[in-house]
């Protein structure tokens, strides 16, 4: 007997990619459990299965930063207190990425490379140590949500939220609807999709020079203040600081929620368009977002 649960949840991460740089990234998860009944003549009671199975994935993978340990440019060294670590991606030609964080914040995948398979592969073990011996099989598929128009991945993290989005390199697929005057413009939402593909969304306030921030010997032979950008901010779990390529990132004034950022854009569209309405619908991920107007 086979069990399925469609869009069970969202994962909502970022990973490290050798040719991307850090990728923000948005799952949908689907999952298949086959075995026999139990005495409630169940293979597993869609209750448990909601809230047991997320609750796997959320801590195993969603708002983490996805780290390929099998790859060349991973290096993972562990503070001296182990609650957290620096991972240095060493990235060739001044797009190296370096990260200080909570130990909770990393997802690491014993693979060379982070795709939906690999971490599928990843969250199978993880999901099926926890699951009653009547169960005897489960597939799990992970799958973008599908878009009709434009969208880009983006990573951040936000110093004042109390939840896991306080960690700085988690993020999200979007997709992006702009109009002007109540009429969707797809020139507009492809400029900024382009603009902002696999990019790191910073805010000014938690920039720091690289020499402040607290960096490996990797980092501080790789990053230099002509090629990268410095973030360090203390919340709830921790300090988190990181360097990313300045190439990849983009700089705002405000936090980076998806009210600020669909306000941004708005804002920054209205500049051009003095004459015009202009309207934004930014999304987080899958489903959820803002919309903003100026």
């Amino acid at each position: 007997m086979q069990l399925f649960v469609n869009d069970l949840t969202v994962i909502d991460c970022s990973y490290l990619c050798p040719q991307r740089g850090i990728v923000g990234e948005s799952w949908i998860v689907d999952i298949v459990l086959d075995g026999a009944l139990n005495e409630q003549s169940m293979v597993l009671d869609f209750g448990r299965v909601k809230k047991q199975i997320k609750r796997i994935i959320d801590d195993s993978v969603d708002h983490k930063l996805v780290v390929p340990t099998e790859h060349e440019y991973t290096n993972v060294t562990y503070h001296s207190d182990d609650s957290s670590q620096w991972v240095d991606f060493m990235r060739p030609n001044g797009k190296s990425i370096h990260l200080f964080c909570p130990a909770d914040a990393f997802a690491y995948i014993d693979a060379q490379e982070v795709n939906a398979l690999t971490v599928t592969d990843y969250l199978r073990a993880v999901i099926k140590r926890e699951l009653p011996g009547n169960v005897e099989g489960l597939k799990l598929f992970l799958r973008p949500e599908a878009i009709d128009g434009f969208y880009y991945h983006y990573t951040h993290g936000l110093k004042k939220h109390d939840g896991n989005c306080q960690r700085i390199a988690h993020g999200h697929r979007s997709k992006l609807q702009i109009f002007l005057d109540n009429i969707r413009q797809p020139v507009l939402e492809k400029q900024w999709s382009d603009k902002w593909a696999d990019i790191y969304l910073g805010s000014s306030e938690d920039q720091s020079e690289l020499t402040n921030l607290l960096r490996s010997a990797q980092a501080k032979q790789a990053a230099t203040a002509a090629t990268h950008v410095g973030y360090s901010y203390t919340a709830d779990q921790g300090l988190f600081e990181l360097s990313v390529p300045k190439a990849e990132n983009y700089l705002i004034e405000t936090d980076s929620t998806v009210e600020c950022i669909a306000q941004y854009l708005a804002d920054t569209i209205k500049q051009q368009v003095p004459d015009q309405s202009v309207q934004v619908r930014a999304y987080e991920g899958v489903g959820k977002g803002a919309i903003a107007y100026a």
